[in-house]
């Protein structure tokens, strides 16, 4: 069993933010911001290029739902997903980050080697 699906099955504590049927929302225990929350379906999927469009659905709602909870909905926020390796996936369960409370800086991208794959 997974990280998240130990969260989900509340093996693992988290500190919770917003939950419904199928969607739990939580800090993230390594923060990259002010407000950086992890979004998860309570099913396990492993990313994004296997989610079905009808779970998205209902996820998109969550997370505006969450983003009015810790009121970054007005001010503005980030919403990342990772998938894969080269896409810097570390648990192999779909999350969503959501960033925000304060003005987000784009430099992750500072120590990655374009001509790697090349």
């Amino acid at each position: 069993m997974c990280l998240f699906c130990k969260i989900v099955n509340n093996e693992i504590p988290s500190n919770v933010i917003l939950e419904d049927e199928n969607f739990l929302a939580f800090h993230d225990i390594n923060p990259k911001a002010p407000v950086h929350i992890l979004a998860i379906p309570k099913v396990h999927v492993d990313s994004f290029d296997d989610v079905k469009p009808e779970t998205m659905s209902g996820f998109t709602s969550f997370i505006q739902k969450v983003v009015k909870e810790v009121k970054i909905d007005k001010t503005g926020y980030r919403v990342i997903t990772n998938i894969g390796d080269n896409g810097g996936q570390e648990v192999g369960h779909l999350h969503f980050h959501i960033l925000g409370g304060a003005k987000l800086k784009w430099g992750h991208f500072s120590d990655a080697d374009p001509m790697n794959n090349l």
